[in-house]
């Protein structure tokens, strides 16, 4: 049996930690941040809001797994606000998510793999026409309702790791 944990940990990642899916609450606040569409997806890509589901959709769709894991990436700014390392930081997490994810579907190919923003696995999502790839499609936690303050507390794992620090956090649920 594969530890995934240590799977994790051996793709990268800077932390990981179990995740329950019966922790996880989809809120309609977090939802509504979405609706704000200040990264121009809302409404334009399948699997951000409202495409990915309503609500309660994603919330009995997350708790139809029984085993998760939360995996993060930490970059640390060298300035109080330093693009190179928020776009280095962010690239290195979406290649090991993307990667992580195609690894655990192949045991469990109907993993539920939420990223951190949305899916970008295209230039420019096919929406409204059909998804071009389904199977490599990722949501975002935000857009499933996750608080991920929340739920990182919830899988014992910090959300802030210090002063100048960024961490983008995603979990699989299988």
């Amino acid at each position: 049996m594969i530890d995934w944990i240590e799977k994790a940990k051996e793709m990268s990642f800077d932390a990981a930690a179990p995740l329950d899916p019966k922790t996880l609450i989809a809120r309609e606040d977090v939802r509504e941040m979405c609706a704000a569409d200040k990264c121009h997806t809302y409404n334009k890509n399948w699997t951000c809001p409202p495409n990915c589901g309503t609500i309660e959709e994603c919330q009995k769709q997350m708790q139809g797994y029984t085993n998760g894991i939360l995996l993060q990436t930490t970059g640390y700014m060298t300035k109080t606000f330093d693009t190179k390392t928020y776009q280095e930081t962010e690239k290195r997490h979406m290649v090991n998510f993307r990667h992580f994810a195609e690894e655990i579907r192949k045991t469990y190919p109907d993993a539920l793999c939420l990223g951190a923003g949305g899916c970008h696995f295209c230039k420019e999502c096919s929406f409204p026409k059909e998804c071009r790839f389904p199977d490599k499609a990722l949501s975002s936690m935000e857009g499933y309702g996750l608080f991920i303050i929340h739920v990182c507390r919830d899988a014992g794992l910090p959300y802030y790791y210090g002063k100048n620090s960024l961490t983008y956090t995603a979990c699989v649920l299988y």
